[in-house]
């Protein structure tokens, strides 16, 4: 286990530097941040000391050197619109993020599984057919058009849910999270639905193909021999067996929505990373990208590593090398 969990760590230190090179190029190549900290009737010998002290005039190696040591003490630098550390500001709107993302992936959990496994279990039935229509068209409608039906029925026309924001929330251990109060459930229902349809789709049509591929292993056959009662052999049996592309699936949309939930949160005007970073692309907030970037990248790594942990716990045949 410690060799896997060393060799893990150091794939996951140079991918995190591959992403570090590529948002430094990127970022070098995308404006010149020093028009937004200087006024608009500045000198050109007031923008060469504004260049000297953000470290643009050196070479782009140097300045590379100089974000790279900046990166790893943790100092991303000042947001150029709000004044105030980058790191500070994306760590504020993130529960906002992560709350929404939770309540969208466990709703996808709940209605996929069940409508996994019977569609699976049962793939030539009308009400099977149904199914994975509503799954086809889950994945085919775009989540803007999606959460703009629901505002305008849900929240326009019934008066049912709020519109947008986040609604009230509670201190835990720090942080403010919604979920504490029956106003942040009110708020957080529709974005959150917007942003499950897709994943719930995905996890349906995923659940369903590992359910008729299992379906047909003579395991399952043994056990409706031994006289389990379908019940358990769909779900103790089948489900546990169909399980590995689904938390695949699981892993990798988990971190697609928490890192491309920019639209949601737009539309619904929720204050998370998604709508901050928009903003501080309009505003070319260079800071703030950047620390957006590199937690996305962590983000990602870490659910990559803990899916492979989870593959263990739910198979012990699959062993970490």
């Amino acid at each position: 286990m410690f060799g896997y969990l060393l060799k893990r760590l150091i794939q996951m230190t140079l991918v995190l530097w591959i992403v570090s090179v590529i948002v430094f190029l990127m970022m070098s190549f995308t404006g010149d941040p020093v028009f937004m900290v200087v006024p608009i009737d500045a000198t050109d010998a007031e923008i060469a000391q504004a260049r000297r002290i953000l470290g643009l005039d050196q070479s782009l190696l140097v300045q590379y050197g100089r974000f790279i040591s900046s990166l790893v003490q943790g100092d991303f630098g000042n947001s150029y619109v709000f004044r105030q550390p980058a790191m500070t500001l994306i760590l504020e709107r993130l529960p906002a993020t992560v709350e929404m993302v939770l309540v969208a992936m466990a709703l996808a959990l709940a209605v996929a599984i069940p409508l996994g496994v019977y569609a699976g279990a049962n793939p030539n039935s009308r009400i099977s057919r149904t199914i994975m229509a509503g799954s086809l068209l889950g994945i085919s409608l775009p989540g803007f058009w999606v959460g703009m039906v629901l505002i305008f029925l849900f929240a326009v026309h019934w008066g049912i849910f709020p519109s947008s924001g986040r609604g009230d929330t509670a201190e835990l251990f720090g942080l403010r999270i919604s979920l504490l109060t029956a106003d942040g459930w009110h708020h957080i229902i529709l974005p959150a639905v917007t942003l499950s349809l897709a994943t719930m789709a995905i996890l349906l049509r995923m659940t369903r193909a590992g359910m008729m591929e299992v379906g047909r292993q003579d395991f399952m056959k043994f056990a409706r021999a031994k006289g389990a009662t379908r019940r358990d052999v769909l779900y103790k049996h089948g489900l546990k067996n169909a399980l590995i592309p689904v938390i695949t699936i699981f892993g990798l949309q988990l971190g697609d929505l928490i890192a491309f939930a920019t639209i949601t949160e737009t539309i619904f005007s929720w204050p998370g990373m998604g709508k901050l970073l928009i903003d501080s692309i309009y505003r070319a907030d260079r800071p703030v990208i950047v620390v957006y970037l590199m937690l996305v990248a962590l983000i990602f790594v870490v659910i990559n590593f803990l899916v492979d942990i989870v593959y263990t716990l739910i198979d012990p045949r699959i062993t970490l090398k």
